[in-house]
């Protein structure tokens, strides 16, 4: 079973016109949640992406919540590594709930979908102040171009539209936006 085949059973591309927690528009969203409600679906995935990590040495996983949070709990014990989320206070992404990494700890970033990668960036950062060492990130589904300055990996690799809102032509149509994603935008 591959992530395309995994994608399509959980039905978890979505078509219409979507508001992304980048702030862009778009005609696919990809609702990962619908692949982890499937145990068996989160832990295919996992541990292929966990193979693609072989060749690195990480003591603990973190990903942004609320999409990182199942994914880095899957990494963390397929990778036999702790596991732990990141989560807005105040609009800043925090470490809670006792979280906490050690200093020149080796720390894999992940998150289910990278657009442009900007809760990753807040994440990376994170982990920076805490003086832990970030080694390299991994997602599900990468669908945009990022600059992340840390090795990438994905499993699934796409192009879908994506636009400005004054460039979109959903909008320019009065088709309806959904917000499918966690982030409240600011």
């Amino acid at each position: 079973m591959d992530i395309e085949q995994i994608l399509e059973e959980s039905r978890a591309i979505l078509k219409g016109h979507f508001l992304l927690s980048s702030g862009l528009h778009s005609d696919t969203y990809f609702q990962m949640a619908l692949v982890f409600q499937n145990p068996k679906y989160g832990e295919i995935c996992s541990r292929m992406l966990a193979e693609k990590l072989k060749d690195f040495c990480f003591s603990a996983v973190i990903g942004p919540a609320i999409g990182g949070i199942l994914l880095s709990y899957e990494l963390g014990r397929i990778l036999g590594i702790r596991s732990m989320f990141a989560e807005r206070e105040s609009g800043v992404m925090s470490l809670r709930r006792g979280f906490s990494l050690r200093e020149n700890e080796p720390v894999l970033i992940c998150e289910d979908v990278i657009t442009t990668g900007g809760s990753v960036k807040e994440v990376i950062e994170l982990v920076k102040q805490q003086e832990a060492v970030p080694k390299a990130i991994a997602c599900l589904v990468q669908r945009g171009e990022t600059n992340l300055d840390l090795p990438l990996f994905s499993l699934f690799q796409v192009r879908v539209h994506q636009y400005k809102v004054q460039e979109c032509p959903l909008c320019q149509q009065n088709i309806p936006v959904t917000k499918p994603g966690s982030r409240e935008l600011r």
